[in-house]
């Protein structure tokens, strides 16, 4: 069975997140696409982050009418921080049969390099990196190079989860940006300064 892993902190889940899982699952012939949030991600370690049990449950009403797609906690019984290697080495303890791929945009296949143990990461799993008209992405290593099942992305969405969290804090709409269900928890828990 082949698995795309989602991860990232998902604050909150928008749209966007779900159109990219959508396209890496049809082009790259995945059987699903696992969901991962973040439970305490390296990189925002002093950065505030909503609570995981929102994002979670975000995730969880996101994906909720999707055959294909699946929500994994596996990250918050993990140590902290939660780094891509120690997640897959965990998969692979859970599932040995599975195989997992990492769908990521193409701003993030130029940082592979940079990434904690990706010698091990590349070992373990593919790269299905997303191609973006406005992300060059050049001098990869060779190595990196040959890992990555690149798919266009066929509509780019400009969207990311800070600039949702900024029009929440405005007290501007987010409608059309985040699924519907995932709008009303937002309100319901005044998330964001909602």
């Amino acid at each position: 069975m082949k698995i795309g892993i989602m991860g990232g902190t998902f604050d909150p889940i928008h749209l966007g997140h779900l159109l990219i899982a959508e396209q890496a699952r049809e082009v790259a012939g995945l059987d699903q696409v696992w969901f991962i949030p973040s439970a305490s991600p390296p990189h925002k370690l002093n950065k505030k982050v909503t609570a995981v049990e929102h994002r979670l449950q975000m995730v969880k009403l996101a994906i909720d009418n999707h055959p294909h797609f699946h929500l994994s906690e596996i990250e918050l019984h993990l140590p902290s921080p939660s780094y891509t290697v120690h997640t897959l080495e965990t998969l692979y303890k859970v599932w040995p049969n599975k195989q997992f791929s990492i769908i990521i945009g193409a701003d993030m296949v130029k940082d592979l390099p940079n990434w904690y143990k990706i010698e091990r990461i590349l070992e373990l799993s593919q790269i299905i990196g997303l191609k973006r008209p406005n992300v060059l992405v050049e001098n990869l290593p060779s190595w990196i190079a040959t890992k990555v099942n690149w798919v266009t992305d066929r509509v780019e969405i400009s969207l990311s989860s800070s600039y949702i969290r900024k029009q929440l804090k405005q007290g501007l709409s987010v409608r059309y940006l985040v699924p519907f269900s995932v709008e009303q928890y937002i309100k319901e828990h005044h998330l964001y300064g909602s």
